[in-house]
C-alpha cells in the first residue's frame, strides 16, 4: 500500500495526488491532498480510492503524540482527577512547550518533565495503550521530533478558558496566578488574575502601560 506523504504542494492545489517513483517495493511515496472535501468524501479519496496510508516518519509519530496528548487533556484528565480549566491550559502549555524546545521525543522524559506526578503520568501511559487501540495508531516510546508538525498541531493547543458568552482566558504560563471561586450572594462562578503589571489598550491599539 502507497505510504502518505506531505509537501508545500499541499498549499497550492485543491484535489491531486503526486506518487514517487521511491519505495516501490513498500508501495511508493504519495502526496494527496484534497481541499474541496471534507469527512466522508476526504475518506473516500484517499482510503478508498488511492489507498494510501501515512508514512510513518518523525512527523507521523510527533502528529499523533501530540493529538494523543490534547485528548488526554480535554477528555481524561478533569474527568479523573477533577482538575481545573487553569490547570488543563497549563498542561497543554507545557507539553508545547516540550515539542518546541527537543529536537527528540523520549516518554520517560515526557512524563517525568512535563507531568511529574506518579498517579497522573500512570494514567497517562493507560491513556495510550487504549488510544492506540481506539484511533489504530502506533506510538514510540522514542523518536525525532517533526518541527512541521510542532507548528502545525500547536495551532490547536490553545490554552483558552472560556467564560459564559463573555469572556476568554488566554493562559500562556503560570496558572498559579489564576484562582475559581465562587460567589454566594450573586450565586456566580469568578476568576481572579493576579497580575505583576498589565498594558492596557483600547480598540484602536492606542493606550498606555499601568
Amino acid at each position: 500500500m502507497a505510504q502518505h506523504h506531505r509537501n508545500k504542494w499541499h498549499n497550492y492545489t485543491e484535489i491531486s495526488s503526486l506518487i514517487y517513483n521511491v519505495d516501490g517495493e513498500a508501495g511508493y511515496v504519495v502526496s494527496a491532498i484534497d481541499n474541496t472535501n471534507r469527512g466522508h468524501e476526504a475518506k473516500y479519496w484517499i482510503d478508498n480510492f488511492l489507498h494510501i496510508i501515512p508514512r510513518k516518519n518523525e512527523y507521523y509519530n510527533t502528529q499523533n503524540l501530540m493529538a494523543m496528548c490534547k485528548n488526554y487533556v480535554v477528555k481524561q484528565l478533569s474527568n479523573e482527577f477533577g482538575v481545573t480549566k487553569a490547570d488543563q491550559a497549563e498542561f497543554l502549555n507545557r507539553s508545547a512547550q516540550y515539542f518546541k524546545e527537543n529536537d527528540n521525543f523520549s516518554i520517560n522524559n515526557f512524563t517525568n518533565d512535563v507531568i511529574a506526578q506518579p498517579e497522573i503520568i500512570e494514567s497517562f501511559k493507560l491513556f495510550r495503550q487504549s488510544y492506540q487501540e481506539d484511533h489504530n495508531v502506533e506510538i514510540l516510546d522514542e523518536f525525532s521530533i517533526s518541527s512541521s508538525a510542532v507548528k502545525k498541531q500547536a495551532r490547536s493547543f490553545k490554552s483558552v478558558i472560556k467564560l459564559d458568552k463573555n469572556f476568554h482566558i488566554y493562559v500562556h504560563g503560570d496558572n498559579q496566578l489564576i484562582k475559581r471561586g465562587y460567589d454566594e450572594v450573586t450565586r456566580m462562578h469568578y476568576y481572579q488574575l493576579f497580575l505583576k503589571k498589565k498594558c492596557s489598550r483600547n480598540i484602536d491599539g492606542s493606550g498606555y502601560p499601568w
